[in-house]
């Protein structure tokens, strides 16, 4: 399994967990919240290359 598979999983498991632990909609803003404030404490360059990275990949 890739590492993007991996992630996936987790990230599918952990909301699972969640939801069944608090209300739906605190696992959704803990779902969208997590992965926004990692791309908000990017630097702007890091930012671009990760949108090119990810235009490039979708070119395939």
């Amino acid at each position: 399994m890739t590492n993007r598979g991996k992630i996936a999983v987790g990230g599918v498991a952990v909301g699972l967990l969640l939801w069944w632990l608090t209300s739906f909609w605190i696992a959704v803003a803990v779902i969208v919240g997590v992965p926004v404030i990692a791309y908000l404490a990017l630097d702007p360059s890091q930012r671009r290359r990760l949108r090119r990275v990810s235009r490039k990949e979708l070119r395939r």
